[in-house]
């Protein structure tokens, strides 16, 4: 474990498309995370207030002129920490989170501890059950199975957008998948690159995607985009070999870290 710099800070960036409702009370509660000196908020192509709700909280703002995709929003926003990042000084560690969080984003808190402290390099916050959520864990199970396939390692929320990680994890999953498949492809790609994950525990709230033509179309798009970046890493053979893992893979749980190799990962 190694001893946080004194001067490290910490970078929110939150990818948001069309929620000028929410935006502001995010970025509020986000500012007061612990050792945060930085909220961007990236509005991939919005067609309402987003940008200037954002601002008027206190973000600063970047924007897409058209819709770009999550994955878009978030190199672009990694891509602005890093020329604000103070010359000598350590890179920001960056705190990705949902636009929809409201002020439950301040208790993403957790996740910036392990990463801190070097116990991690990334860390992804397990939610509680939301209220009004209408998907059956298709998906979900689909991610889940994709990442233990190529790692061994069974998260218990594989899909979590809200993640702190270092700067160099950050570079060694980029480029990040494409659409609704960026957690999956960046999971699996940390892992085999042999860095940290860790699940944090977060007492979240966020709009669920419910059970109507909408949610159903959501997750539909969301499937196809998790099966396309498991597929295309498992195409190029991209995996932690069944052998090199460690033997307790299996048994990890939120608030543990995991470490996909038993010894050093192959050249």
């Amino acid at each position: 474990m190694r001893q946080p710099p004194k001067s490290q800070r910490v970078a929110v960036i939150i990818p948001a498309k069309d929620e000028a409702e929410r935006v502001a009370a995010t970025v509020r509660a986000a500012r007061a995370i612990p050792h945060v000196d930085l909220v961007l908020v990236v509005d991939d192509g919005s067609e309402d207030d987003t940008q200037h709700a954002a601002r008027g909280a206190g973000a600063v703002v970047v924007r897409h002129s058209v819709n770009r995709g999550k994955a878009s929003a978030m190199e672009t926003g990694a891509s602005v920490v890093a020329m604000r990042d103070v010359v000598g000084a350590p890179p920001r560690l960056l705190l990705f989170i949902d636009a929809d969080l409201g002020e439950t984003a301040v208790a993403t808190s957790p996740l910036v501890p392990p990463v801190l402290e070097g116990r991690a390099d990334c860390t992804i916050a397990v939610l509680p059950p939301q209220p009004g959520a209408g998907g059956r864990g298709i998906v979900t199970g689909l991610a889940r199975r994709s990442i233990a396939r190529a790692t061994g390692w069974s998260p218990a929320q594989p899909l979590s957008g809200q993640r702190c990680l270092t700067r160099e994890a950050f570079e060694a999953a980029s480029p990040l998948s494409r659409g609704w498949g960026v957690e999956t492809g960046m999971t699996i790609d940390l892992l085999v690159a042999g860095f940290t994950v860790q699940e944090v525990p977060c007492d979240l709230r966020h709009r669920p995607s419910r059970n109507d033509l909408a949610g159903q179309l959501h997750r539909g798009a969301q499937y196809r985009d998790v099966a396309l970046a498991a597929n295309a890493r498992r195409l190029r053979g991209v995996k932690v070999p069944a052998s090199q893992r460690p033997d307790n893979s299996a048994g990890q749980k939120p608030g543990r870290p995991y470490r996909a190799w038993a010894s050093a990962p192959e050249a």
